[in-house]
């Protein structure tokens, strides 16, 4: 049951993140012009390097360390602050690097410094503590507050192109402050550090070993980003930027999973229930493809309406480019099960590591020639194609643990019902005036179609979905 409280404190939280962007986006790209986003875009993905380099893997790592020691209050107290001083050293370190890049930038100075607010908000971020207790109340709480009220900045304060710095203070800042509303509740759950029983550099090897999947992972949407900034356009980053935000606020509803049952498998990992933990893979990958190949579907359905009512016909092609990345929800959800669910909270990490450096080299081999050649649609089928080689690495090395085979148990019930709504939905798309009704009318039949077609078809979800009201 507690899981489920998590996945929804988490679905709540990323349904937040979808609905505001129905608000902000449109006001956005009303007010700022491409080239205004895609500076943003550019600027924030170089800002993320640092960011990367100064948390290295303690997100993933604390998580998972606080997981498998919840029930010891000594031994959660002591690896908190160890883990935490290290996370504030290695902020420092990376800031000072950024300061250097800075001196020698002359090119957006005033809104790389604007930006680094990120960095600094870095040092104070201990969500990855509650996250390892299996508290999500606390986050969930905490990042909505954040985003509601950097929404409410936004529509207060930034009015016109010029106020692009503004825009970009308000949601550095609005990190940093949500990261520190979180070290009140602390004292409650760890004790104070007792400095000289204290060993931090002890976790520098193991975060570092985390520390290279997460910058492959950061080259598929940052380097992407870059990359398309200097081989063709600061306006071809945006479009890639806002084609890549939408897919990841629908991405997230699926990925909420994987975040709540990581401490989870931790836990259980470090009680040796390993029966345990292929079940709980075996439902999740239920649930995911479910979602996954309902959001792949139907975003490709309403792409058309996406564009026209949330970023204007400036960002015509985010709609073509939406269609492209459409694969990309299916994909990360079975990489987020296997990697995220799997290899990482048992301490496989050699594995995991080796396939998201697959899927780097895949994309920085593709994307040169691709975006020569085809623009920002290239970069598309390179982060696609990557993807692609994540997962099938991923389930290989798996393939003598778990049967592969069902984890794909009733997969293509899941694509015969996303077939048919996307059939009808994309008609209806194409049929009316785009409006906020109409989208709103295109996704509830295309939820009442795909859920029809999964009940009659009797989907392995719909049989879970059965078991579990049957336990309520």
């Amino acid at each position: 049951m507690q899981i489920v409280k998590n996945y929804l404190y988490n679905v709540s939280y990323n349904l937040l993140a979808i609905i505001l962007p129905i608000f902000t986006i449109p006001y956005i790209t009303r007010v700022l012009n491409p080239r205004e986003v895609g500076i943003n875009s550019a600027t924030n993905s170089v800002i993320t390097y640092f960011l990367l380099a100064g948390t290295l893997g303690i997100t993933i790592y604390g998580n998972r360390e606080i997981a498998t020691k919840r029930d010891d209050h000594t031994a959660r107290s002591q690896t908190f602050w160890e883990i935490e001083f290290l996370q504030i050293t290695t902020i420092a370190v990376s800031y000072i690097a950024f300061l250097l890049y800075l001196s020698l930038q002359h090119e957006f100075r005033i809104y790389f410094f604007y930006q680094s607010f990120w960095i600094i908000a870095g040092a104070f971020d201990i969500s990855w503590f509650f996250m390892g207790m299996e508290n999500f109340k606390k986050t969930v709480v905490r990042n909505m507050l954040v985003k509601v009220i950097s929404a409410c900045l936004i529509f207060t304060c930034v009015k016109s192109p010029d106020d692009l710095g503004i825009y970009i203070l308000i949601l550095s800042l609005s990190q940093l402050i949500g990261n520190i509303t979180l070290w009140p509740y602390l004292p409650k759950f760890i004790r104070k550090p007792i400095f000289s029983k204290l060993h931090p550099l002890r976790h520098l090897r193991p975060t570092l070993t985390l520390f290279i999947p997460q910058v492959a992972i950061l080259i598929y949407v940052s380097l992407n980003k870059t990359m398309l900034w200097k081989l063709d356009s600061v306006t071809a980053s945006g479009f890639y930027d806002y084609t890549d935000k939408i897919t990841k606020i629908a991405l997230s509803v699926v990925t909420s999973l994987g975040t709540v049952l990581l401490p989870r498998m931790s836990h259980l990992y470090g009680k040796k229930q390993f029966d345990k933990i292929k079940s709980y893979l075996i439902n999740s990958s239920s649930a995911m493809l479910f979602m996954g190949t309902a959001l792949a579907f139907g975003i490709s359905a309403i792409s058309n309406s996406i564009v026209h009512k949330f970023l204007t016909v400036k960002y015509q092609p985010v709609g073509t480019l939406l269609m492209i990345e459409a694969p990309v929800l299916i994909l990360i959800a079975l990489s987020n099960l296997v990697g995220q669910q799997y290899l990482l909270p048992l301490r496989r990490t050699k594995q995991y590591t080796k396939s998201v450096t697959l899927g780097a080299v895949t994309n920085i081999v593709l994307n040169i020639p691709l975006i020569l050649l085809l623009g920002v649609k290239g970069s598309m089928i390179s982060t696609v194609v990557s993807e692609a080689v994540v997962t099938g690495y991923q389930l290989w090395v798996i393939r003598n643990d778990i049967d592969v085979i069902r984890l794909f148990d009733g997969f293509y019930k899941y694509v015969i019902a996303g077939v048919c709504m996307f059939a009808i939905v994309f008609y209806l798309d194409n049929y009316l005036v785009p409006s906020y009704p109409h989208m709103a009318l295109e996704i509830l039949i295309g939820a009442v179609v795909y859920c029809l077609v999964n009940f009659i078809l009797r989907t392995p979800v719909v049989k879970l979905a059965k078991e579990f009201l049957a336990t309520r």
